[in-house]
């Protein structure tokens, strides 16, 4: 005990003194349309009193106590910038209660989140599109984003949108703008018509288009270079595959590539498209014809007599490889290698790098096979158990779970679907060194040459792969955790940070900043000099303007928790106890525990809980009674619930309110029977007000007087285990497989594996309150004495005699958190339906008073008083907490708690311009920025090269500087046929900037150390065999007529990791001699595509 706690202690005497006025309820009340009135007058102390109100306001208790009391905040503090509830005759009679702290709440994963105007963990970005809550995003959530080199495209479910970077740093509309819900704060953008969801993009800067895929089959292009307005339309369009587009990518001839379901490859050759793009709009329709006549189809090419050489799960990724000229195809648990220019099939190889003889099912066998299993499981589960030493309980869980487990693999069908998920691949990537990497669901980073040889793997975090880019030397890789991390050629981590609180959907590289989607739709541009000194300076400029973007809220929010004991309750008592005190809040939270039990609901509960379903009849009953006590549709609007067992939570969000608060997930720990079974434990909902996260769990923890330990152990359980994600009784749900939480170690180390400790997500929380019936007990009193003291009203002896208080003060559970003191009689345990103090337990066990059903939080205050500003952006004070004694319905007593929450957030409108001002008139970062742009200086020669027959020319490419790589890209700006009349030729590109099919260029992709030269080979490539020559002629579609044609290569050479590049023109022109036709099958383009 502490020196100040027994020199109070030696103050007092053994007998407690008299009071003049008794209170145990400390509501204090404003106008409620609910409000009752009773007559107030001073009461005796039986404890026989038939009916004890709980509105008494003629006076407070004065506690003599020794609790470690702490002042309230400035209680009128928010009160001018009140929101969400009814507005009151004198808010001065709302004054904050005095708060009893937990100690231990300074350090580890109970320390309150670091909060600053500027985030000190992650170097400061751009904002391009303010995390939108996911409510406001059904049918609209972006689901990719690609870059061209002055506009960032973003797919999404219904069409394509795009961004200007020149109006990157300009405000959003604000709310009651001209854009929707969710883009009130985004840079301003344009959306095109209404289209399927779109999957995929790809950029053909070579002529302006950006090409998508989508759901509905369709690939579309979008012209880069149009009047933008919206709505803004497609160009050409066509029905590409019968399912969903999923990948796309351009070769380096040119051919537009795309994958669907079932490992269907597809090839669009360039010339079909150049002339499906050259025709006039009305002819729009014939254009969609010969491009969809035109395909190649690579699966039915590789299918003999129904036997397939690649895979039939869906294609995940394509990747051209630029410098050999191939394309990767990658699907979940395999890669198939081809030719760009053949199209031959060169290797099929599983993620291990093993060479595969692949024979693939039929769909229809495999379908067979998979029904087959699932009735197996079935009949299996369904037999009775005839050994009498298995519990029903354990022969419910395992049913349904062998049944739950034939449903996953029905719907993970497909060649490889047994497999471990964690090794399946996410993500391709290749870097300007010529290798390929991919990403894995479990963190892996796996690197490959060229030829598809397994060359190393690092793990560098546990989470998994979502994304790549790669810009210079460097290669950037965005998780599943929101980290992205920043590697070098070899694999070595430069950099990493958290980016987003939600997985890092894709990645691109646009205007000097890598550009990162989050799941929930926000985008973030990080400049390509971060992490760097240039960060510190751009933070500390921000953070001088807080006051400018700064913008401050207060709600209301009432908590209420019951143990219901199995029981309902009548539309009175919910008024009591909800209805009445709720016409100045703004979100309402209940929690209810036993809302039903029995071992037969807790078995099928569980059982159900393995499948992902919850809830029950009595659950739902509970929901629509309390709706209806809170004008639920009129006042109010329900956003969420979760059940576990006999434990339920909701949540409620008054109506002028809704638009400022979202992002509403679920979360549940069972704590009983060996963690596993839901009667102890707890549930939980997050959700964002103002942009701030709060999590609400109620918890029913360990009974009994002497479960100390493990009631604090089940606590503990709980706060590191709560997970978050999306639940199937969440209202306004978002479109599925789109969450803004996602199970994972979210205290993981940035730069590598090694952490400390995990990291709880309600640890991230900007406010946290447990609420529940906590089962803490009063301690080394009798029966007797603990009625005494309630007779009397000595609250403040009998808060001596609590567990709860006492395992706080020492740090053992609820580790630095929060709660008002409270002087309300015992909660527990009292006969049903006998009114007032004498319903106290008089049975045979006479079960000893006790406070069990508690209310406790945390904010974002590591002091017991803080202003509420960016760096302690929540702060809270209480105004009520009390227990409603005249409801009898159950052996407990309702409680609740209401919160006065003050809330600082940034305008993160304002914010970005404040950040574009800072980045475009400092004169400082300015010149940082200039210098990280170096581009060393190079050499090209010659500036012609003239080919004959299948001879090879050079280019020699030399960095001449002493210190700085060199990166080098070659493509070929056009191709025009020679005039004989001198006249000027018109140079036409292909797609991407692709070669002909005639020329070949290798390496067109490289890395030049310094003072070092490159050759690189540029050679006519014959294509034909005998029967595809006609009069001397090529014939075949991919073949040309390069007799009199020459290309315009161009050479573009930047630094390791700068933006600027400097070009060189090269003409090249193939001067065609007769030759004697070669008769051999294979040309030479085959023979060396041969992989070993």
């Amino acid at each position: 005990m502490d020196d100040d706690d027994k020199d109070s202690l030696a103050g007092l005497t053994a007998v407690p003194p008299h009071r003049k006025a008794h209170s145990y309820s400390q509501q204090l009340r404003g106008p409620s349309a609910h409000q009752r009135q009773h007559h107030v007058r001073n009461r005796n102390h039986s404890l026989d009193d038939s009916r004890i109100s709980n509105n008494i306001i003629d006076s407070f208790y004065e506690s003599d106590s020794d609790d470690d009391f702490f002042p309230h905040s400035n209680p009128n503090a928010a009160d001018e910038y009140m929101e969400g509830g009814g507005i009151s005759d004198d808010l001065s009679q709302y004054q904050p209660l005095q708060e009893f702290i937990g100690t231990g709440g300074g350090a580890g994963v109970f320390k309150s989140p670091i909060r600053a105007a500027v985030h000190p963990g992650r170097p400061p970005c751009l904002e391009l599109r303010p995390h939108p809550l996911r409510e406001t995003q059904v049918g609209k959530f972006l689901r990719n984003i690609a870059c061209t080199q002055t506009q960032l495209w973003a797919g999404q479910e219904c069409g394509v949108r795009v961004w200007e970077f020149q109006n990157a740093y300009e405000h959003g509309c604000g709310l009651g703008g001209r854009v929707r819900r969710g883009d009130e704060d985004a840079a301003p953008f344009y959306e095109s018509t209404d289209t399927s969801p779109t999957l995929c993009l790809t950029v053909d800067r070579g002529n302006r288009l950006v090409w998508s895929g989508h759901k509905d089959g369709k690939i579309r292009s979008w012209k880069m270079d149009q009047q933008f307005s919206t709505p803004f339309k497609e160009g050409l369009s066509w029905q590409a595959h019968r399912g969903p587009v999923l990948a796309m990518v351009i070769t380096c001839y040119g051919d537009l590539w795309s994958g669907s379901e079932g490992g269907v490859i597809k090839i669009w050759p360039w010339e079909s498209l150049e002339k499906s793009l050259s025709l006039s709009p009305e002819e729009r329709h014939m254009a969609a014809l010969l491009v969809e006549r035109s395909f190649v189809d690579l699966r039915a090419q590789v299918t003999v007599n129904g036997v397939c050489s690649i895979s039939s799960q869906e294609v995940k990724s394509l990747l051209s490889d630029h410098i050999r000229g191939r394309v990767w195809c990658a699907s979940a648990l395999s890669f198939s290698l081809w030719d760009a220019r053949t199209k031959d099939l060169l290797k099929v190889f599983n993620i291990d790098g093993q060479a595969e003889n692949r024979v693939d099912m039929s769909s229809v066998q495999q379908d067979q096979a998979l029904e087959d299993e699932m009735k197996v499981k079935f009949v299996a589960t369904s037999k009775k158990d005839k050994s009498q030493s298995t519990s029903f309980l354990q022969r419910s869980r395992n049913a349904i779970m062998g049944a739950a487990d034939a449903v996953r693999r029905v719907a993970t069908k497909g060649a490889g679907a047994f497999v471990d998920d964690t090794k399946r691949t996410e993500a391709l990537v290749q870097t300007n060194d010529g290798m390929i990497w991919s990403g894995c669901t479990n963190g892996l980073l796996v690197q490959w040459d060229s030829g598809g040889t397994r060359l190393q793997d690092f793990s560098r975090h546990p989470c998994a792969v979502q994304c790549f880019c790669t810009f210079g030397t460097r290669i950037y890789v965005g998780y599943v955790s929101g980290i992205i991390q920043i590697l070098d050629l070899e694999g070595n981590i430069l950099a990493g940070w958290v980016a987003h609180n939600s997985p890092v959907l894709k990645l691109a590289v646009g205007d000097g900043n890598v550009y990162s989607l989050a799941t929930h739709g926000g985008i973030r541009g990080w400049n390509i000099a971060s992490p760097g000194p240039v960060d510190n300076i751009i933070r500390s400029e921000l953070a001088t303007k807080e006051l400018t973007y700064t913008r401050r809220h207060g709600i209301r929010i009432l908590i209420g928790t019951w143990n219901v004991g199995q029981g309902r309750a009548s539309q009175e008592s919910l008024l009591s106890w909800l209805g009445s005190v709720v016409s100045d809040v703004g979100i309402v939270v209940v929690g209810l525990q036993e809302v039903e039990m029995g071992a037969g609901f807790l078995a099928m509960s569980a059982a159900k809980e393995t499948v992902g379903l919850e809830g029950s009849a009595m659950g739902q009953w509970w929901l629509d009674t309390i709706g209806k006590a809170l004008e639920e549709g009129k006042a109010f609007e329900r956003m969420g619930s979760r059940q576990l067992a006999g434990l339920l939570i909701s949540l409620w969000v008054r109506k002028n309110l809704r638009k400022h608060v979202g992002d509403i997930d679920a979360g549940a720990v069972p704590c009983g029977f060996g963690r596993a079974i839901g009667n102890k434990g707890g549930v939980g909902l997050r959700i964002r007000v103002y942009d701030r996260i709060m999590c609400f769990v109620n918890c029913h923890l360990a009974a009994h007087l002497e479960a100390v330990n493990r009631r604090n152990a089940d606590f503990d359980h709980i706060y590191r285990n709560m997970v978050f994600s999306r639940s199937s009784t969440l209202l306004n749900t978002a479109a599925a497989g789109v969450s803004t939480s996602a199970h994972m170690l979210r205290g993981t180390n940035a730069m590598g594996v090694s952490s400390e400790e995990a990291k709880p997500e309600l640890s991230d929380a900007d406010m946290v309150v447990f609420f529940g019936d906590f089962n803490y007990r009063l301690f080394g009193i009798s029966y007797d004495e603990a009625r005494d003291f309630v007779s009397q009203r000595c609250f403040d002896w009998l808060r001596e005699k609590d567990q709860l208080r006492a395992e706080m003060k020492s740090g053992k559970v609820f580790q630095g958190m929060r709660e008002a003191i409270i002087k309300f009689p015992p909660t527990y345990k009292f006969e049903r339906h006998l009114p007032g103090l004498g319903g106290y337990d008089s049975g045979e066990k006479k079960r000893i008073p006790a406070w069990c059903d508690r209310i406790i939080y945390r904010d974002t205050r590591p002091a017991s008083v803080s202003e509420c500003n960016l760096n302690c952006p929540v702060v809270s004070s209480i105004l009520q907490y009390d227990a409603c004694m005249d409801v009898t319905d159950s052996d407990h007593k309702p409680v609740r708690c209401k919160f006065n929450v003050r809330i600082s957030h940034a305008d993160r409108s304002i914010r970005r311009k404040e950040f574009g001002e800072i980045m475009t008139s400092n004169e400082k970062i300015r010149s940082m920025l200039e210098e990280s742009r170096y581009v060393p200086e190079c050499n090209v020669s010659p500036d012609n090269l003239v080919l004959e027959n299948m001879e090879a020319s050079f280019l020699l490419i030399t960095n001449r500087s002493t210190k700085d790589k060199a990166v080098y890209k070659i493509i070929c700006e056009g191709q025009s046929i020679v005039k004989s009349d001198g006249e000027a030729p018109d140079y036409n590109p292909r797609g991407a900037f692709g070669f002909p099919r005639w020329l070949e260029v290798s390496p067109s992709v490289g890395i030049i150390k310094p003072e070092q030269t490159v050759e690189i080979s540029v050679r006519h490539e014959d294509m034909n065999a005998t029967e595809d020559v006609v009069d001397g002629v090529p014939q075949n579609w991919w073949s040309e007529d390069t007799r009199d044609k020459e290309v315009i290569l161009v050479v573009r050479v930047q630094g390791s990791s700068t933006v600027q590049s400097c070009s060189q023109k090269i003409h090249v022109r193939h001067s065609f001699s007769a030759k004697p036709v070669r008769n051999d099958s294979k040309s030479n383009s085959a023979r060396r595509n041969q992989v070993s």
